[in-house]
């Protein structure tokens, strides 16, 4: 696992980058339904640097911010403008700790595997829970190949477990990538 140090030098080395598509990718399908009378509830699991917050904030959305790391809410505190502060709930918490409330969307932008894999079902069960009738998980997960999975206190899946936490779930996209790619601690697999 990454000290808060570490943490907070991935945010400076990611400041800037442009929203998740799975989270663009839930919102353009959100947009194409009747607009709620109120503001949707959408909570962002290991929300880190808070742009996806940002985005969902700039959109209308009321956020629940949910990290782990003590100066993702910093990083978050700082960024969020005046005005939307009022819609913006930060919680810093471990996943296997956390109690969710009822959301239209749960993003979680590659912080599922952070959850041990001894609270992963526990917490799962709480994530799909949470999600009203409606509502859309967006998010990632690391598979068994990846090249931390031998790091015993994350959790990795196959495709087909995966596939199986949605069972209850209608899936309008789902894409694995088996390749390199960036991380806190560099390039890995």
């Amino acid at each position: 696992m990454l000290t808060e140090t570490e943490w907070d030098d991935f945010y400076k080395k990611i400041a800037g980058r442009y929203p998740r598509p799975a989270l663009t990718d839930a919102l353009a399908l959100f947009e194409k339904e009747p607009a709620p009378a109120e503001p949707r509830l959408a909570i962002d699991l290991g929300s880190g640097d808070g742009i996806e917050c940002i985005f969902l904030l700039e959109r209308g959305w009321r956020v629940l911010a949910v990290d782990g790391d003590p100066s993702a809410a910093k990083w978050l505190e700082e960024k969020t403008p005046p005005e939307m502060r009022d819609r913006l709930q930060i919680l810093t918490a471990k996943f296997e700790d956390v109690s969710l409330p009822h959301a239209d969307l749960i993003h979680s932008s590659f912080s599922m595997p952070f959850c041990p894999p001894e609270h992963f079902p526990a917490f799962w069960k709480r994530v799909a829970d949470a999600v009203i009738p409606g509502g859309r998980f967006a998010g990632q997960f690391f598979g068994v190949r990846d090249e931390w999975a031998n790091e015993p206190n994350m959790t990795f899946l196959t495709e087909e477990q995966v596939r199986g936490l949605f069972s209850g779930f209608e899936i309008e996209t789902f894409h694995e990538k088996d390749r390199e790619g960036k991380s806190a601690r560099g390039v890995k697999h």
